[in-house]
């Protein structure tokens, strides 16, 4: 499959770019470009069904005389509406704050949240975005038309507090009535059952779930040497560690963390898409591409 020239997708040169709207363009049209298959199943405009109102939705399309007979709003969905509904789950814990490279994962996330929601948008999709921590911090609904909304939000949220994913996601499938794509951005710093609990309540109401599973380089290599004193961002705990004692185990602890934590998704049934932040974008913008043909093929 043909890619994106790898200066449209470096976290090195995305760092430099201070304005979402213009990243976003900036790197699915570079993206884009090249790729031969369309997200889209069809054009036709032949009236199909009617759905419940949900908040975010056309009026434009409200359906007037069912509203007359009812007194209840429907919406009018036609062929050409093959679109769906995509919320971003963004962590947006302390822990995301860390970054030992261009970029911390919070930034990381945010940019891949705006590229995915921007391919979404152009694509007919709804998109809409939800922010937490141990609970939910900004919500935009799911419509066609947030898409400089959530843009907006991302670009002003900050990464503080300590996470609950639990919590907050279970809060976010009540927000969520209309089944559709929910993908979630996290550095995954929770027990592997609690995420699988988390996906499994978003699988429940019928949506597919994509995680991103944010690494830093550090965290992942252990490059530390000195002898020093390491604080969690989210507990303020602190421990004197002489890393080269530790590198080993550490590595190990950590590869199986990030094994079980994918094992526990994967039974949920939800896509699990490792992200490492010095990696361009591309990987995850392809995991996320083909979850949506996945999607269009089975509607």
């Amino acid at each position: 499959m043909p890619t994106a020239p790898a200066s449209f997708l470096d976290p090195a040169l995305l760092a430099k770019i201070s304005d979402l709207t213009l990243l976003a363009r900036t790197v699915v049209d570079g993206f884009m470009h090249g790729q031969h298959r369309s997200m889209r199943k069809g054009s036709s405009m032949d009236f199909a069904q009617h759905r419940s109102y949900q908040p975010g939705d056309d009026l434009r399309r409200i359906d007037w005389r069912v509203f007359g007979r009812t007194d209840r709003f429907y919406i009018k969905e036609y062929e050409a509406d093959t679109n769906a509904s995509v919320v971003f789950a963004l962590d947006s814990s302390a822990s995301m704050d860390f970054g030992s490279g261009a970029l911390t994962k919070y930034d990381y996330g945010r940019f891949l949240i705006a590229c995915l929601a921007w391919l979404s948008q152009h694509q007919g999709d709804r998109v809409g975005l939800a922010t937490f921590t141990g609970d939910l911090v900004d919500v935009v609904p799911a419509s066609t038309r947030h898409l400089q909304l959530l843009l907006h939000t991302l670009g002003r949220s900050k990464a503080a507090g300590t996470g609950h994913l639990t919590n907050a996601i279970e809060k976010l499938t009540h927000l969520t009535s209309r089944a559709g794509i929910v993908a979630l951005v996290s550095d995954c710093y929770e027990q592997p059952a609690a995420l699988g609990k988390a996906a499994d309540s978003l699988r429940m109401r019928g949506h597919d779930v994509i995680v991103f599973h944010l690494v830093d380089a550090a965290e992942r290599d252990f490059p530390f040497t000195d002898a020093t004193t390491f604080e969690d961002l989210e507990s303020g705990v602190r421990l004197p560690i002489r890393p080269n004692d530790l590198r080993a185990k550490y590595k190990t602890l950590t590869q199986a963390h990030y094994a079980a934590v994918a094992a526990r998704l994967v039974a949920s049934g939800a896509d699990y898409v490792r992200v490492d932040t010095d990696k361009p974008l591309d990987a995850a913008l392809h995991a996320y591409l083909d979850r949506r043909l996945a999607r269009s093929r089975v509607r």
